[in-house]
């Protein structure tokens, strides 16, 4: 366990801050996220969960009937 210090002299018993440094530095685009998903996944996602719902009330409507 290294006893690291913040950039203000502060303990930092865990590092957080140089690991924190170190993932924005490594981040792609200069530290830019991707603003939004491909619409592919997305749009898969709600047909799947669509799908599930459907199967899910046909089964409670048979159960019922």
């Amino acid at each position: 366990m290294a006893n690291t210090q913040g950039p203000q002299g502060n303990y930092d018993p865990a590092g957080s801050t140089q690991m924190f440094r170190a993932f924005v530095d490594e981040s792609p685009q200069g530290g830019r996220q991707q603003a939004s998903a491909p619409a592919g996944p997305r749009i898969g996602l709600i047909i799947g969960v669509i799908a599930a719902v459907a199967v899910v009330a046909a089964v409670a409507w048979l159960a019922l009937k």
